[in-house]
């Protein structure tokens, strides 16, 4: 039975590890930023050393495949991958593992000529981690990206996409020409790191993923009046930062008592204007993200936040304005792949658990067109989008030939 090279699998993710590196580890690699684009010229050359026919399409997304150079119905293809972007201070695992993985597998069973009847490819999705637009890459890929909102799409610190993706040497305009043909993608599988506790506690090797959940993005904007932070009586105040904590503190509440017990939420992102320790803030600014397998959940805890925010904008005598900035909808692993990968982990030995995704990734995209199914491995500690994020290496190895033989199962079916 072949396996892949840890060795080698390991030299990889810790040279991609070195494109925004920081300097107490971890890493910073922002989608279409110079230490992006430096790391998706190495992987390119990896995937051609490799053997692999090489393309990069106009949403940015970049493949490697062996057995064709283009996605198309006549050849449907069995696709691996995830992505190499990170969050600010991230790890070197959180889709780095299911790219290079993914190469590691294809390479493998090139190298040893072990028989497959279908194409396989490897991707690397743009922008997974929605700096610019989440899912972006695979949402263009599979035809969810809407033209009109291409203009409108920037980071939370202002930069546009279009800028963004000009300074790289891409057109933000042509993204959705990316679009993949209907029925050239027989199914998609993704390695990754779980990001929590749950596999490593019930010292489970591999999880199964079912559903992915959906994730609801927006800005609140609470709009007071700058006074004099001295002079002003507080009885007298529009203070726009004190309505936008209490509205922070009422949503975690609300969503801990009124969602399902998979609900989360979270508020990342704060700005407040004027920003001075002498001016009663007028304007405060939060991004609200909440998150759940279950779509009618997520619909009913956003009508009632933003039911919420008005009460409490109400109170402390304030405007308030809710942007929806992104959503995306939960989404069923394929039966299939599901019962592939069980199949693939008993005959090497390895014990499984089939649970939920409660991060979102590029797989529930790739669901709306194709058998989607994922392999989690553990994290250590359940770190994820910090510099500690990790797994150890046999979790890592375990992982690999898990995707190796479920890609070589797909491709011979």
């Amino acid at each position: 039975m072949i396996s892949i090279s840890l060795p080698r699998l390991t030299s990889r993710i810790n040279t991609l590890a070195r494109f925004g590196g920081l300097p107490g580890g971890g890493v910073t690699r922002m989608c279409w930023s110079p230490p992006h684009e430096e790391a998706r010229a190495w992987l390119l050359g990896e995937m051609r050393a490799a053997g692999l026919e090489t393309w990069v399409d106009p949403a940015g997304n970049t493949f490697g495949a062996t057995g064709i150079r283009a996605l198309l119905p006549e050849t449907p293809a069995i696709v691996t991958g995830s992505h190499i972007d990170t969050v600010p201070e991230g790890g070197i695992l959180d889709g780095a593992l299911g790219v290079l993985a993914g190469l590691e597998c294809i390479q493998t069973i090139t190298e040893t000529r072990t028989r497959h009847a279908r194409p396989l490819v490897v991707a690397a999705w743009s922008d997974e981690e929605g700096r610019y637009g989440s899912l972006f890459g695979s949402r263009a890929f599979c035809g969810m990206l809407e033209d009109a909102r291409i203009d409108e799409m920037a980071a939370v610190d202002g930069v546009r996409l279009v800028d963004a993706m000009a300074r790289a040497g891409f057109d933000a305009h042509r993204a959705p020409e990316a679009r993949v043909p209907a029925r050239a993608v027989d199914a998609y599988v993704e390695l990754h790191i779980e990001q929590g506790a749950r596999l490593e506690e019930a010292g489970i090797p591999i999880g199964i993923v079912e559903t992915i959940v959906g994730v609801r993005r927006s800005r609140v904007v609470f709009k007071g009046q700058a006074d004099h932070a001295g002079t002003t009586p507080m009885d007298r105040r529009r203070d726009a930062f004190l309505a936008s904590a209490d509205y922070a503190l009422h949503v975690r509440e609300h969503v801990v008592a009124r969602g399902s017990k998979a609900s989360v939420t979270n508020f990342g992102v704060v700005h407040v204007h004027p920003g001075a320790s002498n001016i009663v803030p007028g304007r405060a600014e939060l991004v609200h993200e909440m998150r759940d397998p279950d779509v009618a959940v997520l619909e009913r805890l956003a009508a009632e936040t933003a039911s919420l925010a008005r009460e409490v904008a109400g109170r402390h005598q304030v405007g308030v304005d809710i942007q929806p900035m992104s959503a995306t909808i939960p989404a069923p692993c394929s039966p299939r792949i599901q019962a592939v990968i069980e199949k693939v982990c008993a005959t090497l030995g390895l014990a499984t658990r089939r649970l939920y995704s409660a991060a979102g990734h590029d797989a529930q995209n790739l669901a709306r067109i194709t058998d989607s199914g994922m392999i989690f491995i553990p994290s250590l500690g359940g770190r994820s989008h910090r510099v500690d994020e990790m797994s150890d290496w046999p979790a890592i190895e375990r992982g690999a030939n898990a995707l190796l033989h479920t890609l070589l199962a797909l491709a011979v079916d």
